[in-house]
């Protein structure tokens, strides 16, 4: 079982594509809105090689990108 955390802004498109994805394959996720925590997406950026923009997606503690890195993993069966 794959433990999915995703950071979020309330008014992302790519947040709500990103949790209609994983919704639609039936993988459960915990979300974290960074709207009101600008020091917590600083200290994210900073941990994960300058990535500035939400979703910010983590699988399992590891860090895979945002929407179209999971849109590239879906399709290529990763999140099976």
């Amino acid at each position: 079982m794959n433990d999915v955390t995703m950071y979020t802004t309330s008014v992302c498109p790519f947040c709500i594509a990103a949790k209609q994805l994983l919704k639609s394959k039936k993988i459960e996720y915990r979300e974290i809105e960074l709207g009101a925590d600008p020091h917590h997406r600083q200290r994210l950026m900073e941990e994960n090689g300058g990535w500035r923009t939400v979703p910010m997606i983590f699988i399992n503690d590891k860090f895979i990108g945002g929407f179209t890195e999971l849109r590239t993993l879906s399709s290529n069966g990763g999140l099976a």
